[in-house]
């Protein structure tokens, strides 16, 4: 009877070691698969809005359509200008002579193609795809306009949830990630970049993770 307690016993000194293992060992993998999952999507938002600010660039506005989004990028160009200034002689009715008068001349010097200029790998065809092994998610796309002071003003955003990007992580340390109010974290449920609701265009990741703005 007395190997038998001393068993039992060794057996729950080795389970409470497991829990005290694990209650520090499992924030530590968590962060680190968080940290490098975060990194990668955060690629692909850097990318989704370098593709927006373009779109936005050429045609005044931002694209909601995925699919047209990346068309755009293999057929758009850039149009190349030169600005310089200039003068020309108008004449004054009134005080009946000719005047100099300032101008700035815009020469278009060509074209160039926004997918040579700015996707040459071809990272633009899996950008709204979320980089998660095994996974068939796409990060959500929004775009349209907001009144600010009188103007109409072009906004996106793109995001992914917490929950998509952790799908298969420690649902209690899930729960508290979407929690999360830091400079350091990534702030609320979802990654993401620019706003629906404000004029930005800047990441809500912070800078560990790259330039959170362009």
């Amino acid at each position: 009877m007395k190997i038998v307690i001393q068993l039992v016993l060794w057996v729950v000194i080795g389970f409470l070691g497991y829990l005290v293992y694990e209650s520090v060992m499992g924030p530590v993998r968590f962060n680190k698969i968080k940290e490098a999952r975060y990194a990668k999507a955060v690629e692909n938002l850097r990318d989704i809005r370098t593709a927006q600010i373009a779109h936005r660039a050429i045609t005044g506005r931002f694209e909601k359509n995925p699919e047209k989004l990346i068309s755009f990028i293999d057929t758009a160009q850039f149009t190349l200008t030169q600005r310089r200034d200039s003068s020309f002689i108008r004449f004054n009715k009134i005080l009946k002579i000719d005047e100099p008068k300032d101008t700035v001349v815009v020469d278009t010097l060509g074209y160039a193609s926004v997918k040579d200029s700015l996707f040459k790998t071809g990272r633009h065809k899996i950008m709204m795809k979320v980089p998660i092994k095994d996974s068939d998610a796409n990060f959500e796309m929004n775009a349209g306009y907001i009144n600010k002071n009188d103007l109409r003003i072009a906004v996106f955003e793109a995001k992914v949830p917490k929950d998509i990007l952790l799908y298969d992580l420690d649902k209690d340390l899930l729960a508290q990630e979407k929690e999360v109010v830091s400079v350091d974290g990534v702030n609320g449920p979802f990654l993401s970049v620019g706003s629906m609701t404000e004029v930005k265009t800047s990441g809500n990741w912070p800078l560990t993770y790259g330039a959170n703005d362009q």
